[in-house]
C-alpha cells in the first residue's frame, strides 16, 4: 500500500496534468480555431481527463467491476457526443426538431 506522501504526490501530479491539459485545450482553440480535426483532438483530451479523474480521484480500479464499466461508458459518452455534434450537428438538430 502506498504511503500517504506517495498518494499525495500522485494526486498532485494528476491535478497538474489536468491543469496542463486544460491550458493546452485553450491554446488549441485559439491557435487552430477553424481546423477540421480540432474536435477530434478536443474529444481525446476530454476522454483523457475523464479517465485521469476516474483513476486518480474516484479510484475506479478498486470499484466493483459493474461500477467501473458504467464509469468507462460515462467517460466515453461526452467525447462521442462532441464528435457527433461537431461533424453531424445539422443532422442531429434536424432529428431533434421533429
Amino acid at each position: 500500500m502506498p504511503s500517504k506522501i506517495d498518494h499525495f504526490r500522485l494526486l498532485t501530479a494528476a491535478w497538474l496534468t489536468l491543469v496542463a491539459l486544460t491550458l493546452f485545450s485553450l491554446g488549441l482553440s485559439e491557435w487552430f480555431r477553424d481546423a477540421r480535426w480540432l474536435p477530434l483532438l478536443v474529444a481525446a483530451i476530454i476522454w483523457l481527463k475523464g479517465a485521469l479523474v476516474a483513476r486518480c480521484f474516484i479510484e475506479s480500479q478498486v470499484a466493483h467491476p459493474f461500477i467501473a464499466r458504467v464509469l468507462k461508458i460515462f467517460i466515453a459518452a461526452s467525447p462521442l457526443a462532441l464528435i457527433a455534434t461537431a461533424f453531424f450537428g445539422d443532422t442531429l438538430a434536424g432529428w431533434a426538431s421533429v
